[in-house]
């Protein structure tokens, strides 16, 4: 995946490519934290990666080995840090347990990764003369305050133990910016997603299962109504967040920022563009004049996933799914998706209760990114569904 910069930024690139500095990326076989590394790699820079495998693969990386340096090694280890930290230039820390519902279950792991092994990458960095410490923060500190958008002057209102740890993180950053000598600037993401996002984790991000959900066509699980919204974000656009970061010459120290498209989509949204990515949909003269889908088993849409055993449609959408587990059944929100005779279709979605922890709505003002970074959407929701599935089915048939 080649990632690209936007024009005005180019002479960062170029001054990259000239006079290449040397790059510490913790969590650097997980899903942002790889595409990070071959942006990285692919700028000529000296790459060294900080990961334990506890949820990145070594798979990952596997095609940049010989170009990079790699520590097996765990963020709550003091000695490993400072090994990890020797002669960087900057680094970009990603590494965490990056899920609410593992928080809920686990929440002392979760802090004890998130916070305190923040806290010693922190401490070995400011040893060791860091330029630039950037943080991997998270959109979750918001909380479900009740605005259509979320800046960085709000108040934090964290619901879960994952978001709450990952404030701390931010906290910590802060004080080290301020007391410490070292230069830190936190990125808040928003539901980012692409390629190399695991989807067998049971903590894995909504994307990555519904992608393989409908391709292996399963009805993939919606927790609520599907009305919740997100500012969903391909990772390239975090990939460039992070370079822009480290190098930019603006005053960022101990400054959070938002990264995400500054838009939003809901649930039923994604599952749609999912669908219409995996198969393009007819056009409504053909849809109307009942020709076939280009999911017809006899032919074309060669993307196209298994149809499921999904009933027709009856009214708009009225009446009610029981659930699989036995739960009270809750109603079905009108669907975004046509269903024509007995063709095969979009899949539709199963509905589960809402979980604990999750917010309603979200959605981003990255007014300062642009501001203090130079940041631009270089990627956004459609053309970054469309890439994204394209890796997922290109992985399958291998």
């Amino acid at each position: 995946m080649t990632i690209s910069m936007s024009e005005k930024n180019e002479n960062i690139k170029n001054q990259l490519l000239k006079k290449p500095a040397t790059w510490l990326v913790t969590g650097g076989a997980g899903f942002i934290g790889s595409n990070i590394v071959e942006e990285l790699v692919g700028l000529g820079q000296n790459v060294r990666v900080l990961d334990n495998y506890s949820t990145g693969k070594r798979e990952n990386i596997a095609p940049f080995l010989k170009q990079i340096e790699l520590i097996e090694g765990d963020i709550r280890d003091e000695e490993i840090c400072r090994l990890a930290v020797k002669d960087i230039d900057y680094v970009l820390h990603q590494a965490a347990l990056a899920s609410v519902p593992r928080s809920l279950k686990d929440p002392v792991i979760t802090s004890e990764v998130n916070i305190m092994g923040t806290v010693k990458l922190l401490t070995a960095a400011a040893k060791a003369g860091v330029r630039r410490f950037v943080y991997a923060a998270s959109s979750s500190a918001y909380g479900d305050q009740p605005v259509p958008v979320k800046n960085e002057q709000l108040m934090p209102m964290p619901l879960s133990p994952y978001a709450a740890a990952k404030l701390a993180g931010e906290y910590f950053c802060h004080a080290y910016s301020s007391s410490m000598g070292l230069e830190t600037v936190g990125l808040r993401y928003f539901n980012v997603f692409g390629p190399r996002q695991d989807p067998k984790s049971q903590y894995s991000a909504v994307i990555p299962l519904f992608i393989t959900a409908i391709i292996e066509g399963r009805q993939p699980t919606i927790y609520g109504d599907g009305t919740q919204t997100r500012d969903f974000t391909y990772v390239a656009n975090n990939v460039q967040a992070n370079i822009l970061a480290a190098t930019t010459t603006k005053p960022v120290a101990g400054k959070i920022i938002n990264i995400a498209c500054g838009t939003s989509f809901s649930l039923l949204d994604l599952l749609k563009a999912i669908n219409e990515a995996l198969c393009p949909p007819l056009t409504r003269s053909r849809a109307n004049a009942g020709e076939v889908s280009r999911c017809n088993r006899d032919g074309g849409g060669q993307n196209c996933p298994p149809t499921a055993n999904v009933p027709l449609r009856r009214g708009q959408g009225e009446e009610k799914r029981s659930l699989r587990d036995g739960s009270p059944s809750i109603p079905n929100p009108i669907s975004p998706f046509t269903i024509h005779a007995s063709r095969s279709v979009p899949i539709e979605p199963l509905f589960a209760p809402a979980r604990k922890g999750d917010v309603k709505h979200s959605l981003a003002d990255i007014s300062l990114a642009r501001e203090m970074l130079g940041y631009e959407v270089g990627v956004d929701f459609t053309e970054g569904i469309k890439r994204t599935v394209a890796w997922y089915l290109k992985r399958k048939t291998k």
